[in-house]
C-alpha cells in the first residue's frame, strides 16, 4: 500500500465536523480484498488484540487494506486515551485508490498513530514483530505532553459548553477564546486580565505578607534572610517552630516546615536557597494546609491538601510502600492524571532522615511516614474537597487577600486547624497567594466532590449571554464570491462595525490590506479572526481551502452560496462532477449556527438542495417574486430577497423593504444581471448578520465596481473614447454571464483578450472560448509564463480550437505574455469600441491598464494643442 498524500483537516470539513487526518492511499489488487491475504486478519489481531476482528465485507465492496489502516489508526489513538470515535474509508474514482479519514484530538498524536498503523499492517503482512504496548505507551506519552493540561483544559471545556470558540496559539497553554474584538486569552489558569504587577507581588512572599497584614488579613510573621546564620537568628527572634522557604518559590519547592533546631534551620536554608535568590523564615502555623480558589471576587472552591505519605504495615519497606501507592491508576507523571506519583528524591530522603528512616526502613503498623513538608499535588500530595465547609469569614479573608494582591484568579494557601472556623479564632493564617494556580485538586480531588472551576473562570471572563463571537459571514460559490464579500463587508461597515475580510486578493481590516495574494483559505481566515480590531468578518471560502484543511471556524452566523457552476475545477482532488462541487461547498451551510442563516440562490437547483442541511434558517434570493422557490418560502413567512419593478425587495411575512436598482451603482441600474445577483446575496447576508436597513441602503449607494473596491470584477475604464472592461472571469458560467452583459452594451467593435488556466479541463477551455467567439469581433489570445503543467503552445491551441467556426470572430492573434496582449488589444480600439480583458494577474494587469489609460489621457491634451 502506497500513501500518496496525508493532510490534517483542522476544522469542519467534507467528511465531518471533527478534526481529522485525510490520507489518499493506493492499494494493489490483492490489497483491495483482504480475503486474498490468507491469515492477515489473525496476524493483525495477534499483534494488536485491542483492534478486535475486522468487520465483514459490506454491500459497498470488499474490505481493503485501506479499511484496516483506518481502523488501526483509530484504535491506536483510543487505546492511548485519545477521545476519538470517527473514521471512514471512501473509494476514489481511480481503481485501487482510497481516501482514509480518521479523527484526531491532537494532530501530532494522530500522525504518529497513522505511522504506527502502517508499521502494524506491514508487520502483519510479513509476520514480523510489533510491540503494541510500547507503541501505545509512546502515543500516550506524546498525547500527555501535547494536549492541554487539566487547568487550561477545564477552562477550554467550559468555553466550549458556552459556545465560545477557541484556538491554541502555541503548543503550550496559550489559548485564544472568541474572535476579533471579542476575544480573550488564557495561559494555564491565568486570564489576559491578570495583572503582571499582581503576579510579581504574588511571587514576592515578603511583600505579599506586608500588604495582607496591612489590610488585616492574618499572616505568619517573618522576614527575608541573607545566609544560614541570619536564618537561625530570624528563627530565634520569632521563637518556636518556623518555616524556611524561597521568597519567590512555587509548587512547594524548597519549603521546610515545623523546624526549630539550629541544624534544621541551617539545613533548610541550604535547600531553599537552591530554589530562589532569597530565602524567607516565617513563624510556623500549626494546622492543616488548605488551598482556597478565588475567581473574581468570590470563593469558588476549597481543598484540604495532605503531603505525600505512606502508612506502615510492619512488613514492607518505605520504598515498597511508595511503589504500592504509586500503583494507583490515578497517579501518573506530570499533570495529566488526578494524582502525581510520589518521588523518593533528595527532598524525600531528607524528610525521611528527619523521622529517623531510610527508604529501606520498615515502618511500624499504622505509622505515618511523611515524604515531604509541603502538600502540593505536583509532588505526590492528595486533596480533599472542603468547599461546602468554608466559614464565610474565611472565604472573606481569602477574597480580600486576592483583591489586595490584585489577582483575579488566585490560589490562596491557608494553614489552620479547620476552615469551618474563623482564622483569628485558631491562630490560623494565609501563608501564600498564587497566580496561575493549579486547578487539578478542585477538578478531580482525591476525595470528595469535584468542582467546575473552569466554568467559574469562563463566567468571570465572559458576561452572561456572551460567547466571544463576532458576526461571521462565509461566502462560497463558483462566481461572484469576491464581489459579494466586498459588498457585504461594505454594508456591515456602513452599519458601524469595524469589518475585516478575506478574499482572493488579500486580507483587509477596515479597508487596510494586511496581506496580499490569494487569501481565501483557512490560514488567512484564522489570521483575521485573531485581529483585535475586527467587529465583524466576511470570509471568502474557496473550495481549495476546504479540501486542504477544512474550515477555519467551528460555525458561522451566515453562509452565502452564490451559485454552483459547471466545469470549474472539475477533475481535481476527486471532485469530478458538479454534484461533487455542491457537496463540498455545502460544508459552510452545514456549519451555520442554529440561530444563523444560509443565503442561497433560489435559481440554482444545487443551492436549493443544500437547504435541508442547514441547522439554521434560510434566506433565498432570486430573480423575481414569482419564482417557485422564492414564492413558496415567502408564503411560509420566511425571509426572501428578489427583484421587482426596478428594485431589490427584501421581504419577511407581511413586511418588506424596497431598494431601487437605480440607487445601486454596482448594477448600473439593473443592467448587469450578475451584479444584481451579487447585490441580492450581499443584502441578504447583511440582513442576516444584523445590519440595519438604513445602513444597507447607504452602503449600496456608495459601492462601485472600481479596481480599488472589487479588483478584477467588471472594472470599467475609458480609453481614447472606447470602453475597456477588465474581469477575472475564468470558467464557462462566468464567461457566459459576461457575454450576455457585453452583448447588451452598445459598441462599434468588440474585442476580447483571453487566456486560460492550465489546470482547467480541455473541454472547459474550449467551451468558454466558443462562447466568446460567438459575441466578439476580434480576439487576442495569450499564454503566460505560469501554465500550471501545460506545455508551451498547448493552451493557445485549445483557445484556437474554441474559436474555430465562431460565428462572430473575424480576426484573432496569439501573443506571449499578458501585458503584451493587453497592449495589442488597446492599439486596435477606436472610439465607440469595447474591449473585454480577461485578466490573470489581477493587481498587475489592472495597474498596467491604468497606466495605459493615464498615458492616453496625458497625450490627448497635447494632441489637441
Amino acid at each position: 500500500m502506497k500513501v500518496n498524500r496525508l493532510r490534517a483537516l483542522r476544522g469542519p470539513n467534507l467528511w465531518s465536523r471533527h478534526t481529522a487526518l485525510e490520507a489518499t492511499v493506493e492499494c494493489s489488487p490483492e490489497e483491495c480484498d483482504l480475503t486474498r491475504l490468507p491469515g492477515f486478519d489473525a496476524r493483525l489481531r495477534e499483534r494488536f488484540p485491542a483492534l478486535g476482528a475486522l468487520p465483514e465485507p459490506s454491500t459497498e465492496g470488499a474490505l481493503t487494506l485501506a479499511h484496516a489502516l483506518e481502523l488501526a489508526t483509530l484504535a491506536l489513538q483510543t487505546e492511548a486515551g485519545c477521545p476519538v470515535s470517527f473514521s471512514r474509508t471512501i473509494a476514489a474514482p481511480d481503481p485501487g485508490v482510497f481516501q482514509v479519514v480518521v479523527e484526531y484530538s491532537v494532530e501530532e498524536v494522530g500522525r504518529a498513530a497513522f505511522d504506527a498503523a502502517l508499521q502494524l499492517l506491514q508487520a502483519a503482512r510479513e509476520g514480523s514483530p510489533f510491540d503494541a504496548a510500547a507503541v501505545i505507551a509512546q502515543l500516550k506519552e506524546l498525547d500527555e505532553d501535547l494536549r492541554l493540561g487539566p487547568s487550561t483544559g477545564s477552562i477550554v471545556e467550559a468555553a466550549v459548553r458556552r459556545g465560545i470558540p477557541y484556538r491554541r496559539l502555541t503548543t503550550g497553554s496559550l489559548v485564544q477564546l472568541g474572535w476579533g474584538s471579542r476575544q480573550r486569552r488564557i495561559q494555564a489558569a491565568e486570564c489576559d486580565s491578570t495583572s503582571a504587577i499582581a503576579e510579581s507581588i504574588a511571587q514576592d512572599k515578603e511583600l505579599t505578607k506586608k500588604l495582607l497584614h496591612a489590610v488585616g488579613v492574618p499572616v505568619p510573621l517573618g522576614r527575608p534572610v541573607r545566609d544560614a546564620e541570619d536564618a537561625w537568628r530570624a528563627a530565634q527572634e520569632l521563637g518556636g517552630a518556623v518555616v524556611v522557604k524561597p521568597r519567590d518559590g512555587n509548587q512547594g519547592k524548597g519549603v521546610t516546615v515545623n523546624i526549630s533546631t539550629r541544624e534544621q534551620v541551617t539545613s533548610a536554608f541550604e535547600v531553599a536557597s537552591r530554589y530562589g535568590s532569597e530565602v524567607m523564615v516565617e513563624r510556623y502555623l500549626p494546622g492543616i494546609d488548605f488551598r482556597l480558589l478565588v475567581v473574581g471576587n468570590r470563593l469558588v472552591a476549597a481543598a484540604r491538601r495532605d503531603p505525600p505519605l505512606v502508612i506502615g504495615d510492619g512488613v514492607h519497606t518505605v520504598r515498597e510502600l511508595v511503589e504500592r501507592v504509586n500503583a494507583d491508576p490515578r497517579r501518573g507523571d506530570g499533570h495529566a492524571t488526578p494524582l502525581t506519583r510520589i518521588r523518593l528524591d533528595a527532598i524525600a530522603l531528607e524528610r525521611l532522615a528527619q523521622q529517623g528512616l531510610t527508604p529501606d526502613s520498615v515502618p511500624a503498623l499504622g505509622q505515618r511516614v511523611v515524604l515531604r513538608n509541603n502538600a502540593n499535588l505536583s509532588t505526590g500530595g492528595s486533596a480533599t474537597d472542603v468547599t461546602d465547609e468554608v466559614h464565610p469569614l474565611v472565604a472573606q479573608r481569602a477574597v480580600l487577600a486576592a483583591m489586595t494582591v490584585g489577582l483575579d484568579v488566585c490560589g490562596v494557601d491557608v494553614v489552620c486547624r479547620s476552615v469551618a472556623r474563623p482564622l483569628e479564632e485558631q491562630q490560623g493564617g494565609i501563608v501564600e497567594v498564587n497566580a496561575a494556580p493549579g486547578l487539578r485538586m478542585h477538578l478531580s480531588p482525591s476525595y470528595g466532590k469535584g468542582r467546575d472551576v473552569g466554568q467559574a473562570i469562563i463566567d468571570h471572563m465572559f458576561a452572561p449571554g456572551e460567547d466571544g463571537r463576532i458576526p461571521l459571514v462565509a461566502v462560497t460559490g463558483t462566481n461572484g464570491k469576491t464581489t459579494t464579500v466586498r459588498l457585504t463587508a461594505h454594508l456591515l461597515a456602513a452599519h458601524g462595525w469595524r469589518v475585516g475580510l478575506t478574499d482572493t486578493n488579500g486580507v483587509y481590516v477596515q479597508g487596510r490590506q494586511i496581506d496580499s495574494g490569494d487569501c481565501s483559505g483557512p490560514k488567512s481566515a484564522r489570521r483575521l479572526l485573531a485581529h483585535p480590531d475586527v467587529d465583524a468578518a466576511v470570509l471568502e471560502t474557496a473550495r481549495g481551502g476546504i479540501l486542504r484543511e477544512g474550515l477555519a471556524f467551528d460555525r458561522c452566523l451566515v453562509a452565502v452560496v452564490t451559485n454552483i457552476g459547471t466545469g470549474d475545477h472539475l477533475g481535481l482532488n476527486y471532485i469530478t462532477t458538479t454534484e461533487d462541487v455542491a457537496v463540498l461547498k455545502r460544508v459552510i451551510v452545514q456549519n451555520v449556527a442554529p440561530h444563523g442563516y444560509a443565503v442561497l440562490n433560489a435559481a440554482d437547483p444545487h443551492c436549493v438542495a443544500m437547504a435541508p442541511f442547514c441547522p439554521g434558517q434560510i434566506i433565498y434570493f432570486g430573480p423575481d417574486a414569482h419564482h417557485p422557490v422564492v414564492a413558496t418560502h415567502r408564503a411560509l413567512g420566511k425571509r426572501v430577497v428578489f427583484v421587482d419593478q426596478g428594485a431589490i425587495v427584501a421581504a419577511e411575512g407581511g413586511w418588506h423593504v424596497r431598494l431601487p436598482l437605480q440607487d445601486i451603482p454596482l448594477t448600473e441600474g439593473g443592467r448587469i444581471a450578475f451584479q444584481v445577483d451579487n447585490a441580492m446575496a450581499a443584502v441578504a447576508a447583511a440582513w442576516a448578520a444584523g445590519a440595519g436597513w438604513e445602513a444597507i441602503a447607504r452602503g449600496l449607494s456608495t459601492f462601485e465596481a472600481t479596481a480599488q473596491a472589487v479588483p478584477g470584477r467588471f472594472n470599467r475604464f475609458e480609453y481614447r473614447g472606447a470602453t475597456v472592461i477588465a474581469d477575472y472571469g475564468h470558467n464557462p458560467d462566468a464567461i457566459a454571464a459576461l457575454c450576455r452583459t457585453v452583448q447588451a452594451m452598445p459598441a462599434g467593435k468588440r474585442i476580447v483578450v483571453i487566456s486560460a488556466a492550465g489546470d482547467r479541463r480541455d473541454q472547459d477551455i474550449i467551451a468558454q472560448t466558443r462562447l466568446l467567439g460567438a459575441v466578439f469581433d476580434e480576439a487576442v489570445l495569450y499564454e503566460d509564463a505560469c501554465q500550471r503543467g501545460r506545455a508551451d503552445g498547448e493552451i493557445i491551441a485549445l483557445l484556437q480550437q474554441g474559436l474555430q467556426g465562431a460565428s462572430q470572430t473575424r480576426w484573432h492573434t496569439a501573443i506571449r505574455g499578458e501585458f503584451a496582449a493587453i497592449d495589442t488589444a488597446l492599439a486596435r480600439l477606436q472610439p465607440g469600441d469595447l474591449a473585454l480583458i480577461l485578466i490573470d494577474q489581477v493587481e498587475e494587469a489592472l495597474a498596467h491598464i491604468a497606466r495605459r489609460v493615464d498615458e492616453a489621457n496625458a497625450a490627448a491634451p497635447a494632441a489637441s494643442a
